[in-house]
């Protein structure tokens, strides 16, 4: 029998942690073995037991959820928010979060979602992301350390393929549209993240829109 995944959530609200154990472990695979109230005390009890996924709250009293994702490196978070906090998400993001669920999310979804995380996925599907990174691109502040000395180091290809990925494409889309295999553009996505120092595509596609790869709406820069 495989073992349960375990669970921290991070939520100021007793009710919401409440609920979102309820539905976690009504699954049978899943056992949350800790809650925090606030950003330190997450990064405490994740210390401590070594939870497979973290499901943080960004804003918290103390310590917000941005700051704790900072300090909990390594980690698999998965961000609790609402879209009206677009800005935070991107932090998330670039603070080492794996992606981010909505507090309203259906059941499902959310069941999925800590599936996904915990398999050390990127949450973020294309068309989230795609969606997502529009309405916030031209928010962005510029980026440190980043650009075309690290571009530099990809191929033409790879760089191509970064395009796509910050299109908000899939593996499968970005197959299709270079007429190559599946496998061949694993390849391509795990080289572009290791040259980069990237850990997944979500932190790829922040990336390509922060050094102007890409534009919001996905369109390349003339």
């Amino acid at each position: 029998m495989a073992a349960k995944l375990r669970l921290l959530i991070a939520d100021d609200q007793p009710l919401m942690r409440a609920g979102f154990r309820a539905v976690l472990e009504a699954t049978g695979e899943m056992e949350v073995v800790a809650e925090a109230a606030n950003g330190a005390e997450a990064i405490a009890a994740a210390r401590g037991c070594r939870p497979d996924v973290i499901l943080m709250d960004i804003r918290m009293p103390e310590l917000d959820g941005i700051e704790a994702i900072r300090r909990l490196p390594g980690h698999r978070v998965l961000v609790l928010t609402t879209f009206g906090l677009d800005e935070y998400i991107v932090e998330a993001l670039r603070a080492g979060a794996s992606g981010f669920i909505t507090k309203d999310v259906p059941t499902e979804e959310l069941v999925r979602a800590v599936r996904v995380v915990a398999a050390g996925d990127a949450l973020l599907t294309p068309a989230v992301t795609r969606q997502l990174l529009d309405r916030v691109a031209r928010r962005l502040p510029a980026p440190v350390g980043r650009g075309p000395v690290q571009l530099a180091e990809l191929t033409d290809r790879e760089r191509e393929v970064l395009e796509l990925l910050a299109r908000g494409m899939s593996n499968a889309e970005i197959a299709e549209a270079l007429v190559v295999g599946d496998a061949t553009v694993k390849t391509h996505v795990s080289n572009v993240l290791m040259k980069l120092g990237l850990r997944d595509r979500v932190q790829a596609v922040v990336l390509a829109y922060e050094i102007g790869l890409v534009t919001p709406g996905g369109i390349p820069p003339s």
